[in-house]
């Protein structure tokens, strides 16, 4: 038979066949093979016996959180408590794009700030929006139009507002929402496993929150080509491959000086190139 796997806890895999649950074991074979069923797995099973047979082929895979064949990424961005962090966001971004899987971007908690705060913020929404992002905030009615038949990942620092969001999307679900901690700035984490759950007629996942995530497997040029607003511009270099970091004549680094790309972005990237990368 073949189903999805749609619910991870240690070594039980739930798969969802039709209407019907089975929790399964995976055959050792996988382990042979260094082969993890991840939940969004489509797979073969042995509905008597309750094995995973077989992992068919994936289109993509994250790490953190760990799941497959993934259609969106909606990166929820807490504004307060915990404060935005482009940092966080930016690296978020990258690593989707790196794995062909089309982010969409989702601010939370903009009723916790004053009228300044709240026109900053906008004017960053408005630049992620101009290079050719979806963003929404946590109460646009539109938002809820994006989940049909999808499989979503909820992705973001502990205390971004995922569980609420979800509560918010689907009040039957009744997520647990953990308080965030005042002195380190961000949240418990409330949700201990992966799971796709069903709503608005797509699958969402509500994934356990982490705080450090990597570029696994990138190059600093895969970095680098992963700055989306970068492309429009690399013709302006004078090297094919320029880095944009101390070469002459960079179209990139001219481009942040008359405001046209975001500081923060160049910044973010100057970060992730020295520190990431393979």
């Amino acid at each position: 038979m073949l189903g999805k796997i749609v619910k991870q806890i240690s070594n039980d895999y739930t798969v969802k066949v039709d209407n019907n649950l089975y929790v399964c074991k995976a055959r050792g074979k996988f382990r042979n093979m260094s082969l993890t069923p991840l939940v969004g797995d489509n797979v073969k099973i042995d509905e008597k016996n309750n094995y995973i047979l077989e992992i068919l082929e994936r289109k993509n895979e994250l790490d953190r959180p760990a799941i497959a064949n993934i259609d969106q990424v909606v990166i929820v961005t807490s504004v307060k408590i915990p404060d935005f962090s482009s940092n966080l966001l930016d690296k978020l971004l990258n690593i989707v794009e790196f794995n062909n899987i089309k982010p969409i971007i989702c601010f939370t908690k903009l009723d916790l700030l004053d009228s300044k705060e709240l026109d900053q913020i906008r004017d960053i929404q408005k630049y992620y929006k101009s290079i050719g992002y979806d963003v929404y905030d946590n109460t646009d009615q539109n938002f809820k139009d994006i989940f049909k038949n999808k499989i979503t990942v909820f992705a973001g620092q502990s205390g971004a507002g995922k569980s609420s969001l979800l509560n918010r999307l689907d009040s039957s679900l009744d997520i647990k929402v953990g308080e965030v901690s005042i002195a380190l700035g961000r949240g418990r984490h409330t949700t201990r496993h992966t799971e796709l759950i069903e709503v608005l007629g797509g699958l969402i996942a509500d994934t356990p929150g982490f705080s450090s995530i990597n570029f696994s497997g990138m190059t600093k040029e895969d970095i680098r080509d992963n700055f989306i607003e970068f492309n429009k511009y690399r013709d302006l270099c004078e090297y094919k491959d320029c880095m944009h970091v101390n070469e002459t004549n960079c179209g990139i680094k001219s481009k942040v000086e008359d405001k046209v790309i975001l500081k923060s972005r160049y910044e973010n990237y100057l970060k992730f190139i020295e520190k990431g990368g393979i």
